[in-house]
């Protein structure tokens, strides 16, 4: 697009710009006055737009809760379907302000959850010490496993990989008040997610940390089997994921974090998992293979972490617990100091 076409697409949306700002002012006029406050644009500053960024573009805000704000955004790389991301915001955020950007914490979440996962399953929007930090939990689809997928070499829809590490760190960042300074932790699927976005885009988080995650898919037939069966569990074809475990393995081995652990070496990695059976946080009687599983995959990478040298390895291998919410929360307090270390920011 030359520059005048970028220019005049630019000015064609101002309009819908200034009223996605003017709807998000509206949604936290029923905050705290200071935090309206910092909300407001000062006299003469330009509105925040609502953003074209890299094929992204915000089409709604909404209000949620004190410091939780959801950003509909239509997206390119998912097909210009419209997805929610949930932000909490910390104390004095003011998108309109381009002078101030915040560290941020990416949350992911796991399969069959969603961007609301981490706020209504845990304590995080009560975590005084994540009240200096933007964090950002975006949808990641009911199993999208944080990748663009395969679709049988065609690529394409969906591609979730790009529309976080590409197309939504460059609207947050350009429109949100994200900084540069990023860590990611996720569970599950979405423990998979982080190690992946750490390790594929070096230097785009500072840390990472991975609960149960699915961290080693190609450990052994019961962990290929596994994940297929997560894959299809939309009655998909599994192979459009990463394609077929045999005759797509560097597709396979390119999504799975013990095959990218030279990569990880160099930052902070949190890893912990419980082994399935019943543990302090679980009804009685309650098992998990899943976890169990997770729990092989997870000691096999952080051997082979420390076989390529990494310098920040933390484990937490906890033994009884099964594969579920309690144990997270838990452990997002527990690598919370090291994530917010990486940031710079005091726990």
């Amino acid at each position: 697009m030359t520059a005048t076409a970028t220019a005049a697409a630019s000015y064609r949306r101002r309009p819908r710009l200034l009223l996605l700002l003017a709807a998000l002012l509206l949604t936290l006029s029923s905050a705290p006055s200071a935090l309206a406050a910092a909300t407001a644009p000062s006299a003469g500053q330009a509105a925040v737009p609502g953003s074209s960024a890299r094929g992204a573009e915000v089409v709604g805000v909404t209000r949620v809760a004190e410091r939780q704000v959801d950003l509909s955004v239509r997206s390119a790389a998912l097909g210009g379907r419209t997805v929610k991301v949930r932000l909490l915001t910390p104390d004095g955020w003011n998108p309109a302000d381009r002078r101030r950007h915040w560290p941020t914490l990416w949350l992911l979440h796991g399969c069959c959850g969603d961007y609301t996962s981490w706020t209504s399953r845990t304590d995080v929007a009560r975590t005084d010490s994540l009240r200096n930090v933007l964090v950002v939990m975006p949808e990641a689809g009911w199993n999208g496993w944080y990748s663009d997928w395969w679709n049988y070499g065609q690529g394409g829809d969906p591609a979730w990989e790009t529309f976080h590490t590409e197309e939504l760190r460059h609207l947050l960042e350009h429109d949100w008040g994200a900084s540069s300074h990023r860590v990611v932790a996720g569970l599950s699927m979405g423990g998979q997610g982080a190690l992946l976005y750490a390790a594929r885009h070096p230097g785009m988080f500072k840390a990472a940390a991975a609960y149960s995650g699915s961290v080693h898919p190609l450990l052994n037939d019961e962990s290929v089997d596994r994940i297929m069966g997560y894959f299809a569990g939309q009655g998909d074809d599994p192979r459009r994921v990463w394609g077929d475990p045999v005759a797509q393995r560097d597709v396979w081995a390119a999504h799975d974090p013990f095959h990218l652990a030279e990569r990880l070496k160099s930052i902070p990695v949190y890893l912990s998992c419980g082994d399935g059976t019943t543990g302090p946080l679980d009804a009685p009687g309650t098992t998990s293979e899943l976890e169990a599983d997770f729990d092989r995959q997870n000691q096999a990478l952080a051997t082979e972490l420390r076989r390529v040298g990494a310098k920040h390895l933390t484990t937490n291998f906890y033994g009884s617990g099964t594969h579920a919410w309690p144990y997270w929360e838990r452990e997002l307090h527990a690598s919370l100091p090291m994530l917010l270390r990486a940031l710079q920011v005091p726990a």
